[in-house]
């Protein structure tokens, strides 16, 4: 069967595909344009699995209502694609729809479409030539408050902050966000510190005051010193504020009657 010129357009429009690869499949099915989506598909599939090993080490955040997601792909300039920020956005809603919290349930979330959002960017893989992948998500029940910080004014927001709360302090609950953006806590507080870090970052300052030579009767108490450093650069409650620098977040909470139960903070790249 003769494969026209407008075949090969049809075809690539609905799928995306390049000129050559439309035309290719076209002639494989014998000019059975569903069977050519098909044969493009898996196409796709098997170069998706080649890239496999390759690092989404770019993307975006997007959010939704008390939803927050992470797309991954490998280069800045799929990040500001159009189609690409279209479904991070619907991702996004679909994960607030189906109240998915975290990675695996999130990526069997459905999107508007139908498809599971696995599935969604399985196919966007294969149609923009790049590895894509939900690098994160989150939902939170109780009141939440996001914050969605451009690295770029030519990108889409790559780093996202939600906060799940308590109060009416509006203003407060943003800074918070603004805190976490800036300074990258880990945890909320020290009592969530898991055990192992903790006792890995004792070991740690145990050693380095021994490497100084700091007298044997005074080093437990030097230990416990750097662990409450640490603490401090790490904790968010323990952080200095960085809209006051003289007092801590836990303290700036506090004052404004807010209390933070808990929060998630996501980095294209990281």
């Amino acid at each position: 069967m003769a494969i026209t010129a407008a075949d090969v357009k049809k075809l690539r429009d609905a799928t995306g595909a390049g000129m050559m690869d439309a035309k290719k499949a076209l002639t494989e099915a014998d000019g059975d344009f569903d069977k050519a989506v098909d044969l493009l598909r898996v196409s796709g599939a098997a170069k998706a699995a080649k890239r496999a090993d390759r690092e989404a080490s770019n993307g975006l955040v997007a959010a939704s209502g008390n939803a927050l997601v992470q797309i991954g792909s490998e280069t800045d300039f799929v990040a500001k694609n159009a189609e690409f920020i279209e479904a991070a956005d619907g991702i996004a809603k679909a994960v607030e729809a189906a109240r998915a919290d975290g990675k695996e349930a999130a990526s069997a979330a459905v999107v508007g479409g139908g498809e599971t959002v696995a599935q969604t960017l399985g196919e966007l893989a294969a149609k923009i030539g790049e590895k894509i992948e939900l690098s994160e998500a989150a939902y939170f029940e109780g009141d939440a408050h996001v914050y969605l910080h451009r690295r770029s004014a030519d990108l889409p927001p790559q780093v996202g902050v939600m906060v799940e709360y308590t109060g009416d302090d509006a203003a407060t609950v943003h800074s918070t966000c603004l805190q976490i953006a800036a300074m990258s806590p880990r945890w909320l507080s020290r009592e969530d510190v898991p055990a192992d870090v903790v006792e890995h970052e004792r070991g740690v300052a145990r050693e380095i005051a021994l490497e100084e030579g700091k007298p044997e009767k005074i080093i437990d108490r030097i230990v416990e010193g750097r662990l409450g450093g640490f603490y401090k650069e790490n904790c968010l409650l323990e952080q200095p504020a960085v809209s006051d620098d003289k007092k801590t977040v836990a303290q700036l909470l506090k004052a404004a009657g807010v209390t933070v139960s808990r929060f998630v903070r996501f980095s294209a790249g990281d």
